[in-house]
């Protein structure tokens, strides 16, 4: 059992440092004593909370009461974090990180625990790109008719006003969001694929394993098609693809490899990722992060 207080990384204390009277900081101050209760109740022993970590969950490396070591995280409350221990269930382990326990109260997950300093990203790009697809195509099962999780239209129609907010802070950018917005009316009614798709799918996103080479982890689930998916993997490392030579022409060759590869439509996956790169490009600019955010637009640009 573990009896020294438990401290949050920083980087997900300064991540959410808000309003303090939001809900999400109060999770944030009661996080301490939601895991020491939950260590207590599984019967887990703690080995130490994983720093620097990430800025959407707490990960507090345990060992179970027989010994076998686990993961115990603890999302940042919402939505989208509900449905993680859901879509996890779903999977049962096939091609992501197992889910051994939940609790509905507190939203901690126990999972299996993977090698979370080892990722697809620490492979050459290409051996990386076969991997995470092979990988992703394990999680691409039928959703159940009266499943519970979010859809495609729902999430991207719920992005519209934020895209075109913030893409008015970025006036050359205006023609990209215009077609974006048109590509988000049109695309999810222009396919009938209902697949459990990961969501927020990328090769830091999948982690070293023992019974498996490579397994998924912290999914933000939707049911849509395929395609949606995949155009997050076409972006992974785009600043590599960036800086090299005839990189329009590169990132055309990603997009028809990929589709080819997992049987996806090309301009169909082609369009995703224009979508996906541009509102992901004009939120980084409006963040601050201009550079990033404008190569993402010539990104777009490029497709």
């Amino acid at each position: 059992m573990a009896t020294a207080p438990i401290e949050p990384p920083q980087r997900l204390v300064s991540s959410l440092s808000g309003d303090p009277e939001s809900p999400v900081r109060q999770w944030l101050d009661a996080l301490p004593t939601l895991v020491q209760q939950r260590l207590e109740a599984w019967d887990l022993t703690l080995e130490r909370v994983q720093a620097p970590g990430g800025r959407s969950s707490l990960v507090a490396l345990v060992r179970q009461k027989d010994r076998s070591p686990a993961a115990l995280k603890f999302p940042v409350p919402g939505r989208v974090s509900a449905h993680e221990g859901a879509v996890l269930e779903a999977w049962d382990g096939w091609g992501a990180v197992r889910l051994l326990r939940s609790d509905a109260t507190s939203g901690a997950l126990l999972l299996e625990r993977l090698q979370s300093g080892v990722s697809l990203r620490s492979l050459p790009e290409a051996k990386a790109l076969l991997e995470a697809a092979g990988t992703v195509r394990r999680l691409w099962v039928p959703a159940a008719p009266e499943h519970s999780f979010e859809t495609l239209a729902g999430r991207t129609g719920e992005a519209v006003e934020a895209l075109r907010t913030a893409g008015a802070l970025t006036e050359a950018a205006g023609p990209l969001v215009d077609r974006a917005l048109e590509l988000r009316r049109t695309l999810p009614e222009g396919s009938d694929e209902r697949f459990l798709l990961h969501g927020a799918f990328r090769q830091g996103k999948v982690l070293a394993g023992e019974r498996a080479p490579w397994l998924a982890v912290g999914p933000s689930p939707v049911v849509g098609e395929r395609a949606y998916d995949l155009a997050s993997l076409v972006l992974d490392r785009f600043e590599d693809l960036a800086a090299g030579a005839g990189a329009a022409a590169a990132a055309r060759r990603r997009v028809a490899k990929l589709a080819d590869s997992l049987e996806v439509d090309r301009d169909r996956l082609r369009d995703w990722t224009l979508y996906r790169a541009v509102d992901t490009g004009v939120r980084e600019v409006a963040v601050g992060d201009r550079q990033r955010g404008e190569l993402l637009l010539e990104f777009a640009a490029w497709l």
